[in-house]
């Protein structure tokens, strides 16, 4: 017998308080990050080139994908829901000549795929540790850990 069911609207929202919390203690300590929050384009040609996680979105385990040197530590970590799907993903850079020419791979990765997907991407600079999200192939730099929050709230309608 097979069964399934929809997924609840509590189910899709991401854990929005975990993720700001990982980005500010990453941004603090210069740790680099990118994650990846899919909406309703799935991604599954993304997280296929990752390494799959499929766990409960956690604080410490998102630092430990990112921690220097750890095997998962380059590329992306895509989260669907409440689930760290898949991390070390590879994404699509933007092409688009009216990228900053100071920003890195990293924010070039994050504008790439929210250009070609509706996912939100959000960024912790290693060089600064400044935290950035992109929408739409548009990336809003150095945001507080408040404005990332409330920016995400939006997004997934969280009151």
């Amino acid at each position: 017998m097979l069964l399934w069911r929809e997924k609840t609207k509590s189910e899709t929202i991401p854990q929005i308080n975990t993720i700001v919390k990982a980005c500010s203690r990453m941004a603090s300590s210069l740790t680099g990050a990118l994650i990846v929050i899919v909406r309703e384009n799935q991604l599954d040609e993304f997280v296929q080139t990752g390494e799959i996680i499929n766990s409960k979105t956690s604080r410490e385990l998102i630092e430990t994908i990112f921690f220097k040197n750890t095997p998962l530590h380059d590329g992306a970590l895509i989260i669907n829901g409440k689930t760290m799907v898949a991390a070390k993903c590879i994404l699509p850079v933007s092409q688009n000549e009216n990228v900053p020419k100071d920003v890195g791979l990293r924010h070039r990765a994050a504008i790439g795929i929210t250009e070609q997907t509706d996912a939100i991407a959000v960024i912790v600079s290693e060089q600064t540790g400044y935290i950035s999200y992109c929408m739409e192939g548009t990336v809003t730099r150095n945001v507080t850990p408040m404005e990332l929050k409330a920016f995400l709230k939006k997004q997934f309608f969280v009151e």
